[in-house]
């Protein structure tokens, strides 16, 4: 029985890239050995187990040969016959069939040390084709490397492009996309794994109300890049600047859906897509059930991005409208990531990213002035019930009313 370091880790130590977790491969072992020794066995289709102390996952050497459709639809071989060369050869990138052994050594079959070098992200066989989910995986791999300089190569794309033809992808559960699709969003470039699906066509095949703002123009006065999915893009890329939360890029991914359903005779012009945005997330959420509190902020930045852009022109009544609908004064975290998203919405458009968004700064200080008011003093006063709430929401109006007379929008 040998033991070696193997994949990602191997990598991200190679690239001086952080390292999250370690996998370890067992070469010339029977399962026995193992839960012998202490391992708990935790995989169910092919034997992976967790140290007795590291709890680090280990897992046998194994090959697998295709027998059906989609990612499941493998047989795998995990005898102590296989070699370390032969489970090398399974994996999907280069990069990733790599393995080192006890005294440091890399064992690299497949040149993946010199792709590194020459920062591609290359398929290792033509059995790539076999695993679906690895069209999701290359593009975030694309998506977090994509500073380093890295790109996948033409034949790797073409193959990807290959499987998304051959209708391969409509194998692939919701859950299995999502959690592909939530580690891309985390990822430093998330843009990118957008843009990549896109070349392949996964981007039509799986998410195609994302695809469908592509190609869809926008008044050229607001939005100098025109195109709605180019201006998704880059608000995507401008919200990685404020925000790591996952949900939040969601959101800014989701904001403008609705244009892709705008009558043509209405061009470029987009009245109502605020609720037409709301209608397809619902579209994408009942296909592949992302969190609900993704979805809840997606579609709350839908429908009062256009508002906020305008507070400018808002009636105090209309400002107080705003933040109750948000439940801005339960959760006023929540309402700051809306604003983060409208900031992104308004810096992704071309020559805007450095321009300041004073609409977030208004929002954010009507909500403070306004969440300083409490019950306590109308009781004091002897108020009841209803004259309560109506004191309290003439207070808020105020407050918003003075709010406005003083705030420098320069």
């Amino acid at each position: 029985m040998k033991i070696y370091q193997v994949g990602g880790s191997v990598r991200d130590e190679l690239l001086g890239y952080p390292v999250k977790e370690i996998d370890w491969v067992v070469v010339g072992a029977k399962q026995q050995q193992l839960l012998d020794q202490g391992y708990r066995q935790v995989g169910k289709d092919f034997p992976v187990f967790l140290h007795p102390v590291s709890k680090q996952e280990y897992a046998l050497a194994r090959t697998e040969r295709k027998i059906d459709k989609g990612y499941t639809g493998f047989s795998c071989d995990a005898s102590e016959h296989i070699s370390l060369e032969e489970d090398l050869f399974r994996r999907d990138l280069t990069i990733n069939a790599m393995a080192k052994d006890d005294d440091g050594n890399i064992v690299d079959p497949h040149g993946g040390q010199r792709d590194l070098h020459n920062k591609w992200l290359r398929h290792v066989s033509p059995a790539f084709v076999e695993d679906p989910l690895r069209v999701l995986r290359v593009a975030r791999f694309a998506a977090r490397y994509h500073f380093l300089g890295f790109r996948i190569a033409l034949e790797t794309l073409h193959l990807m492009a290959t499987m998304v033809a051959s209708g391969e992808l409509k194998y692939l559960v919701p859950e299995r996309i999502t959690t592909e699709f939530e580690k891309a969003m985390g990822e430093r470039n998330p843009e990118v794994f957008i843009s990549v699906l896109l070349q392949c066509g996964a981007l039509e095949a799986i998410f195609p109300e994302i695809h469908a703002l592509f190609g869809v123009p926008q008044n050229p006065k607001y939005h100098p890049e025109v195109d709605s999915g180019l201006h998704t893009l880059m608000a995507l890329k401008e919200i990685v600047k404020n925000s790591n939360d996952t949900a939040t890029r969601f959101a800014v991914l989701c904001h403008d859906l609705g244009k892709a359903t705008t009558e043509p005779a209405l061009l470029p012009k987009h009245h109502g897509h605020e609720q037409r945005s709301i209608q397809q997330i619902d579209n994408l959420q009942q296909r592949l059930h992302f969190p609900n509190r993704h979805v809840t902020l997606a579609k709350l930045v839908a429908e009062l991005h256009g508002k906020i852009h305008r507070a400018r022109e808002l009636k105090p009544s209309t400002v107080v409208k705003i933040l109750q609908h948000a439940d801005a004064f339960r959760k006023p975290n929540r309402f700051l990531q809306i604003l983060q998203c409208c900031e992104a919405d308004f810096a992704g458009r071309f020559n805007y990213a450095n321009k300041v968004y004073t609409q977030k700064r208004f929002f954010s200080q009507a909500l403070d002035q306004t969440s300083r008011i409490s019950a306590k003093p109308f009781v004091e006063a002897g108020l009841s019930g209803e004259q309560i709430k109506n004191a309290i929401q003439k207070a808020r109006l105020d407050g918003i009313k003075t709010l406005q007379q003083q705030f420098s929008w320069d």
